[in-house]
């Protein structure tokens, strides 16, 4: 930022002194031409032709410097044909003017034809009445005192823009270091977590890092959040893997004839157990990463066409909203719909009706509802709490593990979605209405 504020402040300071030295100089020099104009149009108004056809003054010019040698102010009238006339302060010198062209009007410019006595040179031609020549007028003056002005203002202008530069990195440092001050009670807080392990910025800090000290606040809870669940899915994990090593274990100690059999039931139990828990951590890690989406009547179309090849006899429905999108990964979407439609496919009595966005849904901001209906003998409403359960059945007569809607349960609160259970008015068996958060447009 310093970095950057001295090189806008330099090039804008040194453009502004150009300006200003162009604009002042211009200025001083108008001035000096106009002295020069003056003296010029005096010499013309008061020069006249004498009866020997040369020119002279009929009055004296009033600056004395034209009659003192060398001061720094001449004068000389020249024409092709006739001798120069010149002030004296000329002396043994002569103005180099050509006499061969003509000015119209005043030609100003510099000349350093007086060796160490710098010009400036103001000329113009006349025909003066009663000749035929043309006079060429020339006034000339000393550049040393136009020199010294110029100089004079351009140390003035040098120094002021200094000192305004200075002053301006000064003003920018200290605004620098002034605006970025709360940030070193934000330093703070931040080493005060890491080394008393408080869980929270709680210090009071000024307004300007209020948003950047919710947000670190928010960030540490979410961390805090993600390694809860960690931690429960670890102690889970563990604690339903150990039941099973213990059978296997104690069958191994007794030499069990059926060894065989009880280490392939509870491989699978084990099995069971790690991809349930695998599924919620995928979940966590892709809702922590964030940007999912997924549209949902691809992956509906795509579970109906793996469901049917398992129960070919059940009719699938599918009607809603085709347009609707969901905060999910697309696999997880599929994993979710998957376990319930099969559910359905499984335990409904030969129909199975899915529906996104149904006109009777609750509207709920910011969510998409998706029904699932078969027509099967429903769940009773004081079993629907338990059936989320990990390991729970209600018909032990039907392959399964139990552990499809615990995941469903889980994976769905995990993305920040809902799942109930009510009963299907169209179907007369279970309905299962899926909340999933939509997709950002």
């Amino acid at each position: 930022m310093m970095l950057i504020a001295a090189g806008w402040i330099s090039i804008l300071l040194l453009l502004g002194g150009f300006a200003l030295d162009s604009a002042l100089a211009g200025l001083v020099t108008r001035n000096f031409d106009e002295q020069l104009s003056y003296m010029l149009l005096g010499m013309i108004g008061s020069a006249e032709i004498a009866p020997d056809g040369e020119v002279y003054f009929n009055r004296p010019l009033g600056d004395q410097r034209f009659l003192e040698p060398n001061s720094g102010l001449y004068w000389q009238i020249r024409a092709k044909g006739h001798e120069d006339f010149s002030s004296r302060s000329l002396w043994d010198l002569t103005l180099d003017v050509p006499a061969d062209h003509y000015d119209a009007q005043p030609h100003v410019y510099n000349s350093d034809q007086f060796q160490g006595e710098p010009l400036r040179v103001m000329e113009r031609s006349i025909i003066l009445p009663g000749s035929d020549a043309e006079w060429m007028f020339t006034v000339a003056a000393s550049r040393e005192e136009l020199d010294e002005q110029i100089k004079t203002f351009r140390s003035i202008l040098i120094y002021s823009f200094a000192v305004l530069g200075v002053g301006l990195l000064l003003m920018a440092g200290l605004q620098t270091w002034y605006g970025l001050f709360p940030l070193r009670h934000v330093r703070r807080a931040i080493q005060k977590l890491r080394t008393t392990g408080v869980a929270r910025v709680s210090d009071p800090l000024p307004k300007e890092v209020a948003p950047l000290v919710e947000e670190l606040n928010a960030l540490l809870a979410h961390t805090e959040n993600q390694a809860e669940e960690a931690r429960t899915h670890a102690g889970n994990l563990a604690h339903a893997l150990k039941t099973p090593l213990t059978v296997v274990t104690n069958a191994a100690s007794a030499q069990d004839p059926d060894l065989d059999k009880t280490v392939i039931r509870e491989v699978a139990n084990m099995r069971r157990h790690v991809d349930h828990h695998l599924a919620r951590a995928r979940a966590v890690g892709r809702r922590a990463a964030g940007m999912s989406r997924a549209e949902v009547w691809p992956s509906l179309e795509a579970v109906f066409r793996a469901v049917e090849r398992l129960y070919d006899t059940t009719r699938f429905d599918l009607d809603g909203d085709k347009g609707a999108t969901v905060a999910l990964e697309k696999q997880d979407l599929e994993e979710l719909l998957g376990n319930l439609i099969e559910n359905a496919a499984k335990y409904g009595g030969g129909s199975v009706f899915v529906t996104v966005d149904p006109p009777g849904a609750d509207p709920r901001p910011g969510l998409c509802e998706i029904w699932i209906e078969d027509d099967g003998m429903g769940i009773p409403e004081a079993e629907r709490p338990r059936i989320f359960d990990r390991g729970a059945r209600l018909d032990t007569g039907k392959p399964g593990t139990g552990l499809g809607l615990a995941i469903v349960r889980d994976v769905v609160e995990i993305y920040g979605g809902s799942v109930e259970l009510a009963e299907s008015e169209d179907l007369g068996g279970l309905l299962v209405k899926l909340r999933l958060p939509r997709a950002a447009v």
